[in-house]
């Protein structure tokens, strides 16, 4: 089932879900690569599918589709601009209706999600089809600290994971990604993430969001947050930034939605003793770079969290969506090296990370909690705005 973003009303074709469909399987181990067939082979049942795969496909037999060869890229836990530049340029070899783009461990995907994400470009005249993904209740908090509120509140959209590793396409959203991923590929930056969400946004193209369900997500070579955060950070202030123009005009929030179902909580509290750990330890040894980012009210509030005990740490939503806010300013103006900027933010998020599950464990839902946060965000986009027009005008 579909939920969309703001977008018109559409008609539902009556065509086969795979007619005219492209499916592009990212470079993927073997072993992942004959359960993804076998999935697709039950979401599309008898029908004729054209599927890429990166070498070809030497496994089970799969009659009704069309194995063709995907132009080799290096294993990724996340889709690159080299996966979307491969995308495009297949979509059009092949006259594509849509494309399904699904990345490592797709075979944990449900055959209704694979032709969910199908059907809502085929059949709904979507541009971007987006997984909405079943997860653990603290799994990807990078992405509900940062990358969703980011998105939610400069994009107007409520995508829960706007670095989701599955996608569909339209054949005109293939060539806007395509378009921005080629940029990248020329000189020789095959990995870098693009933000599709973001792009649909700017181009007018109508995306929604599809329930999937639980889903395997694959594991980064170099999985510790010293090496992710700055990466997926990084990557979606330097977006924002080249995007500002879009995103400091007025744009109405999305509708609110339903909660996202998640997968049961473990029974073991996480334990926010090294997180918080990290945060004093940075409070004591980062107070020049914290003040060089930050005005003096967030420093204030940062103060005030360093004495409170462990059990009853709690970062305000507020002072989170700042401190992020002006992290970015201070990676669009280059006020500090961007390499030692994002490091400085790692404690910052961890401490908020441990505020998050103390809130989780004190009987707020995650979701609830991480949908208060986004709002928050919203709420201080003026904030942003101001700064980023006029970055000196809080500065000690």
């Amino acid at each position: 089932m579909a939920t969309a973003d703001p977008m018109p009303d559409v008609t539902a074709a009556a065509s086969p879900a795979g007619g005219g469909l492209l499916v592009m399987l990212t470079a993927m181990p073997e072993d992942q690569l004959d359960p993804a067939m076998d999935k697709l082979a039950s979401a599309f049942p008898g029908e004729s599918l054209v599927v890429a795969t990166p070498d070809g496909f030497q496994g089970s037999a799969q009659p009704d589709f069309q194995i063709v060869s995907a132009p080799a890229a290096s294993p990724s836990w996340a889709l690159t601009a080299a996966d979307f530049d491969h995308a495009h340029q297949l979509a059009q070899k092949h006259d594509a209706r849509a494309i399904l783009v699904l990345g490592q461990e797709a075979g944990s995907l449900s055959s209704e999600a694979l032709r969910d994400l199908a059907q809502a470009v085929l059949g709904s005249g979507i541009d971007l089809a987006i997984p909405r993904y079943e997860l653990p209740p603290h799994a990807s908090l990078v992405n509900s600290a940062i990358l969703y509120p980011l998105t939610r509140a400069l994009f107007a959209s409520r995508a829960r994971f706007p670095l989701a590793i599955d996608l569909g396409l339209s054949p005109r959203m293939a060539e806007r990604l395509g378009s921005v991923a080629h940029r990248f590929t020329s000189i020789s930056q095959g990995d870098a993430l693009l933000w599709p969400v973001n792009e649909a946004a700017v181009s007018g193209c109508a995306i929604c969001e599809v329930d999937a369900g639980p889903r395997t997500l694959p594991r980064p070579t170099d999985p510790s947050i010293n090496a992710i955060l700055p990466l997926v950070a990084g990557s979606l202030f330097a977006d924002i930034d080249a995007k500002a123009a879009f995103w400091q005009r007025p744009r109405q929030s999305p509708p609110a939605r339903g909660a996202m179902p998640q997968a049961a909580a473990a029974e073991d509290p996480a334990d926010i003793a090294p997180m918080l750990d990290a945060f004093h330890l940075a409070y004591t040894n980062l107070q020049e770079i914290w003040s060089l980012v930050l005005p003096p009210n967030s420093l204030l509030g940062l103060k005030r969290l360093s004495v409170v005990d462990a059990a009853a740490f709690r970062m305000p939503d507020s002072l989170w969506a700042r401190v992020v806010f002006d992290f970015l300013i201070a990676y669009r103006l280059r006020t500090i090296n961007r390499g030692h900027l994002l490091g400085a933010l790692i404690p910052l998020y961890l401490g908020w990370a441990a505020s998050h599950l103390n809130i989780s464990a004190s009987g707020t839902s995650p979701e609830r909690h991480v949908e208060a946060v986004a709002a928050a965000f919203e709420a201080e986009k003026p904030y942003l705005v101001s700064r980023w027009r006029w970055p000196d005008r809080f500065n000690p």
